[in-house]
C-alpha cells in the first residue's frame, strides 16, 4: 500500500485519513493542516515518509496572457521533497474549475450570461476568467486592492493583462506601514465591500471568504475549489445562494486538486511534469467524477431582466418635481421644447424590480430602463434614431447583468418592430407582443363572461358573438384575429393596408377553414353590430373609431399605447365596457416604482419579459411584425406555470369593480330597450364565480 500526504495551510481541525483502491492501487491518504504556518509545513516535509506529496498552498505557477509567475514560497517547500512526486495540483485545479463552470452553465441553462463576476485574484484565475468571458463581459478583478492596497478594481481582461506586465515587481511588495491604517485602508475596504455587494458571482479560494459576512455574501454564487463541509455551513449562515465547486468528494471528504493530483501520481507512479492533458482526461473520465453544485440554503435561482419604458406624453414629465413647478408657470412652448430635448437624453434606470417569485422556486429581478422620447418624438425621427437609444439601453442592461431585455410601448413598433435591435443588441430581445395579444383576449374573454350578455353555446358550437380587430394587420392585431377566428362566430378585420388584409385572411383560412372573416378599411362600417372590439393600432392618439356608433354592452379592449380611446371618448358611452388590454398580476411581492398600475401588476409586454426570465429562455422571442400565434399560446402556458394571473380588469379610470360592471350591463340593457331591441332571450346574469374574478383572479383557458 502506498501512502499519500496532502499538506495544507488550512485548519488542522479539518484533517482526515482514509484507505482506498484508486486507479487499481491501494492508497493510504492523509490530509494534514498547518493552521497557516509555512514553518510547520516545512518541518513536516523534512520528515515525511509518503510516496507522493500534495501541497495545498499557493499555485506553484500561473499565467496571465504571455506573462508567467512562480510562487517562491511554494518552490522552496517543493525543494524539501526528494525522491517522490510532489504537486500543488495547479494544472488539475485549472481543469476542474473550468469544467465546473461549464458544467453549471449547461446544467442550469445559461446561468452565467451577463453575470457580474468579481475575482479576488485575477492573476491566479486567468484561465477561468477567459472561460467566463465567453458568457459575460462583466468581469472585475481585485488584484491591485488586495496585493497593493490600492483602492482600484480592474474591469476587463485587457486591464488585467496590462496589470500583469508589472505584477512580478509587486508580488512581494506590501503597503507601507504609514498607509496600512487610516483613510487609504478604509477606502480600500469600502471599494471591495461595494464591489462584493454589486457582484452576482464571486471567484475565491475557500479561505479567502472567511473575512466576509452576510452583507457581502448574501445572495451570491461562489466559484471555488475544495470547499469543506464546515466552510459550507459558514456560507449558509452568510446567506450564500449557490456554490460551484470543482473538487470531488471521495469517501465522504472533499478532495482538493493538490491531494487528488498526488493520489493520481502515486497510483500511476509518475511525476507531475510527466503528466499530459490526455492523462487527466482519461482519468477524470474513468473516475466518473462530476463538479458539485451546492445550495447552502436550499435551491434558489435568481434570473435577471431589463425592460425599456418611455414617457407616453408631456404629462409624464410633470411628475418630476422641478418640471411640475415650471410647467405651472411656463408657457406651453416650454413643455414642447422640453419634450424635444428629452428625446435626445441618454437612457437611465428608472426603477429596480425585485420580489418576483415563481411557484417553481425561481426568482427574477430586473431594471426598468427609460429612454426619453414620447410617441410623438419617436415617430418624428427616423427609426435609426430610436435604434441608437435602444442599443444604448441594451448596453446598459448587459452591464447591469440582465440576461434578456424587453421593449415597451412605442419602442417595439418603430421601424421593423425589434428585428434590427435584436440583431445588434448584446443580449436577447423581446417585444412582449405575444403576451400582449394573449392578455388582450384573456381580458376580453373574462369581460364578456362577467357582462353576461351573450347566449350560452349549445354543445360544441362557437359562442355567438361578433368580434372586430382594428389594426388587424399589425403585430398584435394579426394574432388577435387568428385566435378570435377560432372562437367567435364572425370576425371583422379592419386595416387601411388592403393587400395585407387579403393575405391575412388567406393565412387564417388555412389554419381555420370554417372561420367567417370580413374585411374593411374603416371600422365604422360594421361597428354597430360588434359584441367585442380589439383596437391594436399604432395611431399615436389618432381617432380610429367612433365610439358613439358602438353597440350598447360592447366590450372594447384597447391594446394600443398611447390608447386609441382617451378618457374623454370613453366617458361618452357609460353603457360600453372599455378595458385597457390585459394586465398581468405577477407572482410574489414585487417592489418597483409606480408605472401607473396597482401593486404587483404589470403590462403584458413587461410580463412576457419576466416569464422568459423565470423560464430561463434567454433568446430573441417575439421580434418583428409577424408574431407566431403558437408563441402566443406558449407564453400563456408558461405564464400559468410561473404563477401569472389576469389582474383586475382596468379601464381608463382604474380597475372595474363588480358594481361598475353591473352598472355598465344595466345601462346597456336599458339602451338596447330604448333602441327597440329586446334583450337576448337567453342572456345570463353575471354569476357569483364571475363576480369574484375581480378580487381573486384565477387561471382560465385561453380564449
Amino acid at each position: 500500500m502506498q501512502t499519500v500526504l496532502g499538506l495544507s495551510l488550512g485548519a488542522s481541525t479539518q484533517d482526515y485519513a482514509f484507505s482506498t483502491t484508486f486507479l487499481g492501487k491501494r492508497l493510504q491518504v492523509q490530509r494534514t493542516g498547518t493552521n497557516g504556518s509555512t514553518a510547520q509545513a516545512a518541518k513536516l516535509l523534512k520528515h515525511h515518509s509518503a510516496d507522493a506529496v500534495g501541497l495545498g498552498l499557493e499555485k506553484e505557477h500561473y499565467g496571465t496572457g504571455r506573462h508567467k509567475f512562480t510562487d517562491k514560497d511554494t518552490q522552496k517547500l517543493k525543494a524539501l521533497v526528494h525522491d517522490v512526486p510532489v504537486t500543488t495540483g495547479a494544472r488539475l485545479g485549472d481543469i476542474l474549475q473550468e469544467w465546473a463552470v461549464r458544467h453549471a452553465q449547461i446544467a442550469l441553462g445559461s446561468y452565467f450570461n451577463n453575470a457580474r463576476v468579481l475575482f479576488l485574484s485575477g492573476l491566479s484565475n486567468y484561465k477561468l476568467a477567459m472561460s467566463l468571458s465567453e458568457y459575460t463581459p462583466n468581469l472585475q478583478f481585485a488584484d491591485p486592492l488586495l496585493q497593493l492596497g490600492v483602492p482600484k478594481l480592474l474591469s476587463s481582461l485587457e486591464t488585467l493583462q496590462h496589470y500583469a506586465t508589472g505584477a512580478h515587481y509587486v508580488k512581494d511588495w506590501s503597503l507601507p506601514a504609514k498607509f496600512s491604517h487610516g483613510p487609504v485602508k478604509e477606502w480600500g475596504g469600502f471599494v471591495l465591500r461595494r464591489a462584493l455587494q454589486k457582484a452576482t458571482v464571486l471567484v475565491a479560494a475557500p479561505h479567502e471568504l472567511d473575512d466576509f459576512g452576510i452583507e457581502e455574501l448574501a445572495g451570491k454564487t461562489i466559484i471555488t475549489l475544495g470547499l469543506s463541509d464546515a466552510r459550507l455551513a459558514e456560507l449558509k449562515d452568510k446567506g450564500v445562494h449557490m456554490v460551484v465547486d470543482g473538487a470531488p468528494v471521495l469517501h465522504g471528504h472533499v478532495i482538493g486538486p493538490y491531494l487528488l493530483d498526488a493520489m493520481i501520481l502515486a497510483a500511476l507512479g509518475k511525476r507531475s511534469e510527466d503528466m499530459l492533458e490526455d492523462d487527466y482526461l482519461d482519468i477524470l473520465t474513468t473516475l466518473n467524477l462530476e463538479p458539485r453544485i451546492l445550495y447552502p440554503n436550499g435551491f434558489k435561482r435568481v434570473n435577471r431582466f431589463a425592460f425599456v419604458i418611455h414617457p407616453l406624453s408631456q404629462e409624464y414629465f410633470k411628475k418630476v418635481k422641478p418640471i411640475e413647478l415650471l410647467s405651472q408657470v411656463s408657457p406651453p412652448v416650454f413643455m414642447n421644447s422640453l419634450e424635444k430635448i428629452m428625446a435626445y437624453a441618454p437612457p437611465f434606470v428608472y426603477s429596480k424590480v425585485s420580489g418576483i417569485q415563481s411557484p417553481t422556486g425561481v426568482e427574477a429581478e430586473g431594471w426598468l430602463i427609460s429612454v426619453g422620447g414620447t410617441p410623438r418624438e419617436i415617430m418624428a425621427h427616423s427609426p435609426e434614431f430610436t435604434y441608437k437609444r435602444l442599443l444604448d439601453a441594451a448596453a446598459m442592461a448587459r452591464k447591469l447583468g440582465a440576461q434578456i431585455m424587453g421593449l415597451g410601448a412605442f419602442t417595439k413598433v418603430v421601424g421593423d418592430a425589434g428585428l434590427t435591435v435584436a440583431k445588434r443588441a448584446p443580449l436577447p430581445i423581446t417585444t412582449g407582443n405575444s403576451y400582449s395579444a394573449s392578455g388582450a383576449l384573456w381580458a376580453a374573454h373574462d369581460a364578456l363572461l362577467r357582462m353576461g350578455l351573450l347566449p350560452k353555446p349549445k354543445g360544441k358550437e362557437r359562442v355567438a358573438f361578433k368580434a372586430m380587430v382594428v389594426g388587424a394587420t399589425g403585430a398584435i392585431g394579426s394574432v388577435c384575429a387568428r385566435l378570435l377566428a377560432k372562437a367567435a362566430q364572425e370576425v371583422y378585420m379592419v386595416s387601411p393596408e388592403t393587400a395585407k388584409l387579403l393575405a391575412l385572411k388567406e393565412s387564417i383560412l388555412q389554419e381555420t377553414p370554417d372561420a367567417k372573416l370580413f374585411l374593411s378599411a374603416q371600422a365604422d362600417k360594421d361597428i354597430a353590430a360588434m359584441d367585442m372590439i380589439v383596437t391594436a393600432t399604432s395611431g399615436a392618439g389618432k381617432k380610429v373609431l367612433d365610439i358613439m356608433k358602438v353597440k350598447p354592452g360592447c366590450v372594447i379592449t384597447d391594446v394600443a399605447r398611447p390608447l386609441d380611446l382617451p378618457p374623454s371618448e370613453v366617458a361618452k358611452r357609460p353603457d360600453v365596457l372599455v378595458i385597457e388590454s390585459g394586465e398581468i398580476r405577477l407572482p410574489g411581492k414585487v417592489e418597483m416604482k409606480n408605472i401607473g398600475l396597482p401593486p404587483n401588476v404589470a403590462y403584458a409586454c413587461l410580463a412576457e419579459t419576466i416569464v422568459l426570465a423565470l423560464e430561463g429562455r434567454f433568446e430573441n422571442y417575439t421580434v418583428g411584425r409577424a408574431i407566431e400565434w403558437e408563441k402566443v399560446r406558449e407564453i400563456y402556458q408558461l405564464g400559468l406555470k410561473h404563477g401569472m394571473q389576469l389582474a383586475e380588469i382596468s379601464g381608463v379610470n382604474g380597475p372595474y369593480s363588480d358594481e361598475d360592471i353591473a352598472r355598465v350591463r344595466d345601462l346597456a340593457l336599458a339602451a338596447r330597450a330604448r333602441q327597440g331591441r329586446a334583450a337576448p332571450a337567453k342572456e345570463s346574469k353575471p354569476t357569483k364565480v364571475a363576480a369574484r374574478t375581480a378580487r381573486k383572479p384565477r387561471s382560465r383557458t385561453a380564449p
